[in-house]
């Protein structure tokens, strides 16, 4: 279960990214959060993986309060999340088969572990027979399908992933839609920050509504 009671959050200078923010979403939902640019999606993304901590309010993550989390218990807690984030951030020197492997590496995955997973998670997004293939090589499509490999290689419980089509054409976007509501229903928890109405349309998901760092609806 994820819970936000009276969240906000600031930044030097005063700007207010989020203003409390309260919703529950239960394990297992799929939900978009949509709002005009600046509306807070992205730093709403950020406080529930602890990327940020809030400013006030609370935020508890299966039953663990984000915002009182010891810094050495934060890698822990990711190891629920699997993160898509924006601008890809894949390493552009190594290969698709490195990219997706490399959080199981850090978290000491042993070697054959870690090729079954990666080809298993290679396998789902369709880029089996490119992962020796280098990012630059791969589509705009691509990168973000790889960049959804290396989110859901080590099977996490919560799928948060910001702006996932924002660059794709349409087929693309539809079939990225896809791959979200196949890990949706088999129980991963879906949180997406977008502004995409026709990816809406298609997940009919739950929807919180940001304006100007509140919940609009």
């Amino acid at each position: 279960m994820i819970s936000f009671s009276h969240v906000s959050k600031h930044y030097l200078g005063g700007r207010e990214a989020l203003k409390d923010v309260s919703f529950v979403l239960d394990a297992g939902e799929m939900a978009f959060v949509t709002g005009h640019s600046g509306a807070g999606k992205t730093t709403l993304l950020k406080l529930l993986a602890a990327i940020e901590r809030p400013t006030a309010g609370s935020i508890i993550v299966n039953g663990q309060n984000i915002g009182a989390l010891k810094l050495r218990a934060v890698p822990f807690l990711r190891r629920n999340f699997g993160l898509v984030f924006q601008d890809h951030k894949l390493l552009f020197d190594r290969t698709a088969f490195d990219n997706v492997a490399l959080p199981l590496e850090i978290a000491g995955y042993s070697g054959n572990d870690i090729a079954k997973r990666v080809r298993a998670a290679l396998d789902k997004v369709g880029l089996l027979q490119q992962e020796r293939a280098m990012p630059v090589a791969l589509s705009g499509g691509e990168q973000q399908r790889l960049c959804i490999a290396r989110a859901i290689v080590h099977r996490p419980a919560i799928l948060l992933a910001d702006e996932p089509t924002g660059n794709l054409d349409a087929d693309y976007a539809a079939s990225i839609g896809e791959l979200f509501r196949s890990f949706n229903q088999v129980g991963v928890t879906v949180v997406i920050a977008t502004h995409d109405q026709t990816l809406r349309a298609q997940l009919n998901p739950r929807v919180i509504a940001l304006k100007q760092g509140g919940i609009a609806s």
